[in-house]
Parts: C-alpha cells; sequence; structure tokens
C-alpha cells in the first residue's frame, strides 16, 4: 500500500551527530540533554556517515566497563558501522518496512551518501496514529497471506468437506484427513 507521505516530509532535519572520536560519557550526557535514544556518527566537516550509536550501545558500555572508563571509549569503538538506511524520496510504507524487517526504531536518512535527516518510530505516530495502524494492518495481512501461499506450497489441497467440522471449504491433507483452513490453523 504506497501513501503520498514521503520519508522526506516526516523527518527530522535537526538529527543529532557526534564525531567517532567523542568519548562515551559524553554521548551519553548529549543523548540525556537533547533526549535522544540515538547519535548520528559523522565526521565534524562531512555529512557522510560513519556509523549510529544507540542508547542499547551505552547501556552495554556501562554493564561491561566501569564508570570510569566511559570517558576512554569512543563512538567509534561502539558504533555500528553497517547502518539501514532510506532515501528521503521513499515511501512512508517501505520505511515502515524496514523498521519491521530490521527490528530497528530508527532509520538515517541518506542522500547522495550524506545524512539530511533521521526517521524515527516518533516521527511516524507524531503525524498519523491512523495511518500508521491502518499501514500495520496492511502489513500484516500480507504477511499473513505469505505464510498462507508458503503453507499452499507445502500440503496438497483440494475442495471437499472438511473430516474435523463439516464444512465445505478448500481443504489440506493432514495425518490422512482432510481438513479446512480453520480446522488446520487450530492444530
Amino acid at each position: 500500500m504506497k501513501t503520498r507521505v514521503k520519508v522526506g516530509d516526516l523527518m527530522t532535519r535537526n538529527f543529532i551527530w557526534v564525531t567517532p572520536e567523542t568519548n562515551l560519557k559524553k554521548c551519553a550526557k548529549t543523548m540525556i540533554k537533547k533526549r535522544v535514544g540515538s547519535l548520528i556518527i559523522k565526521e565534524k566537516d562531512s555529512r557522510k556517515l560513519k556509523g549510529i550509536l544507540t542508547e542499547k550501545d551505552i547501556v552495554w558500555a556501562v554493564v561491561k566497563k566501569s564508570k570510569k572508563d566511559l570517558a576512554n571509549i569512543f563512538a567509534k569503538d561502539l558504533m555500528k558501522r553497517k547502518v539501514v538506511t532510506i532515501k528521503p524520496s521513499a515511501d512512508i510504507t517501505e520505511a515502515l518496512k524496514k523498521i519491521r524487517k530490521k527490528k530497528t526504531r530508527r532509520l538515517p536518512v541518506v542522500e547522495n551518501k550524506k545524512v539530511i535527516g533521521m526517521l524515527t518510530t516518533k516521527d511516524i505516530f507524531k503525524i498519523s496514529p491512523d495511518l500508521f495502524s491502518s499501514i500495520a494492518e496492511t502489513m500484516k495481512i500480507r504477511e499473513e497471506t505469505d505464510k498462507l501461499k508458503k503453507h499452499q506450497r507445502k500440503k496438497p489441497r483440494k475442495l471437499g468437506m472438511c473430516a474435523e467440522c463439516g464444512e465445505q471449504d478448500l481443504l489440506t491433507q493432514d495425518d490422512n484427513m482432510w481438513i479446512c483452513s480453520p480446522c488446520y490453523e487450530k492444530k
């Protein structure tokens, strides 16, 4: 389902960033002060994305290292270098698919290899909670349809009367019995 809403329309343009040489103590303070869950890592005079640092990365460092060490660990040491990105011209449904598939809450927006913004799930919720639920429902239907198609390819099917409930339906063979999809799903 395509919408007329583009990533560039929803993204945060004033994203928070630090350089790879910024220590984790300063990164954590910046995240708290700016109330963000991630930092874009880039060079000071460049918009080229180097990586991303999230609150999970900071928590991991706090658990693994002593608090004193945070001043001696740098963003470049913990940042994720392989970052899932999206273009500003992409439809918001494409962004939602990426967010869901990659199990992330944020996507740096990149154009011509330069970071121009950040799209988060919060940005999507702000614009239209109804849009999100509508798109999420559509994605769920597609996911279920894909599951059904896989299921149909695995098992032989025929039209007939279900051995379990007696309903006339498209049947699947299971344990030498022909049963309908609802009965098959119950098993």
